[in-house]
């Protein structure tokens, strides 16, 4: 039954993203509908990162690095082989839009899934560091991952890549991040998820009590390093259709772990309003031209003075609504 209910919120979730995008395709202001574009791709990004340093109690510093790994494949597979493609075959006009976005959802998918192998990769050696030993290895590997795209010319090098078809709309950014946390939700509170919190409360505990850490550890970095993938594939085919290395640097990992650390570790509703929070923050400051960033760094200071642990720390939304009075 839970299982039913989830499927259907989820249909009901993408079914009014896609009447939203008919709304706002054609009502809304081209930088508020980019604003909703960039939140949507900064909560896949936040709610997959807080699966691994969350909920598993990993701390890893290289998700933009999985981040570009999509952006880039996800790019090459439509701009390189799939638009030239349609254009040799000679499709017809009127199929044109349709077969080119499912096409482009394709490339989407498969740079998640080099992402994922990527994260297969560099997990089964590097997890079984942990703390400081664990980030500092991630964070070695997002720059390994940057240095290679920086000085790779076929996809543009230090120029970036450029012409990528702008097919990422509110309703595909939307509908995955409705995915991304509904099946990270289902994965962390099913019966075999609980080895999860597990390792993250007592590693050496839940090993003793016969769990696998290794094996799940693997399994938190594979699945949140695929929406990682997804994530950038999505920023590769949004409106301004042009990516470089320079966006998927440290300073974008860290970034994403603001959010994770905000929202509150565990907190996957936490993470999601943490990153709508950090994503439209800096938009509404921009009032205050030079002093934007310090008023942005100061309100996160003042966040974190106040709420240490998050702004739910690790309860999730229903769980404060339960206890508002009726």
């Amino acid at each position: 039954m839970r299982t039913l209910r989830n499927n259907l919120g989820l249909l009901a979730f993408i079914g009014l993203a896609g009447l939203l995008e008919l709304v706002f395709r054609h009502e809304l202001d081209p930088y508020y509908y980019k604003i909703l574009v960039d939140v949507g791709i900064a909560v896949t990004l936040a709610v997959s990162l807080n699966l691994i340093n969350g909920i598993t109690g990993q701390f890893s510093l290289g998700h933009a690095g999985f981040m570009g790994i999509g952006a880039y494949v996800a790019a090459s597979l439509s701009t390189l082989g799939i638009v030239p493609a349609l254009a040799r075959a000679g499709c017809p006009p009127a199929l044109e839009g349709l077969v080119l976005a499912l096409s482009v959802g394709v490339a989407v998918v498969v740079g998640g899934v080099c992402a994922a192998l990527a994260g297969l990769a560099v997990g089964v050696p590097t997890l079984r560091l942990k703390g400081d030993y664990l980030a500092i290895a991630t964070l070695g590997f997002g720059e390994i991952i940057r240095t290679i795209i920086l000085n790779t010319e076929a996809v543009g090098g230090p120029r970036g890549m450029s012409g990528i078809q702008p097919l990422s709309s509110f309703f595909w950014v939307w509908a995955w991040a409705g995915i991304c946390v509904v099946v990270i939700w289902r994965l962390a509170h099913s019966v075999k998820g609980r080895a999860f919190y597990a390792i993250r409360e007592d590693e050496f505990a839940a090993a003793a009590t016969g769990v696998d850490t290794t094996r799940y550890k693997v399994i938190a970095f594979v699945l949140g390093s695929f929406f990682a993938g997804v994530a950038g594939g999505l920023l590769a085919h949004s409106a301004t259709g042009y990516i470089n290395p320079s966006q998927f640097d440290t300073l974008k990992s860290i970034e994403i772990v603001v959010m994770v650390v905000l929202g509150g570790l565990g907190s996957i509703s936490g993470t999601v309003i943490a990153a709508v929070v950090l994503t439209v923050l800096p938009e509404a400051l921009r009032g205050f031209a030079d002093y934007r960033m310090v008023a942005y760094s100061l309100l996160l200071i003042l966040i974190m003075l106040t709420r240490p642990r998050g702004l739910m720390g690790a309860r999730e939304a229903f769980h404060v609504w339960k206890r508002l009075p009726q």
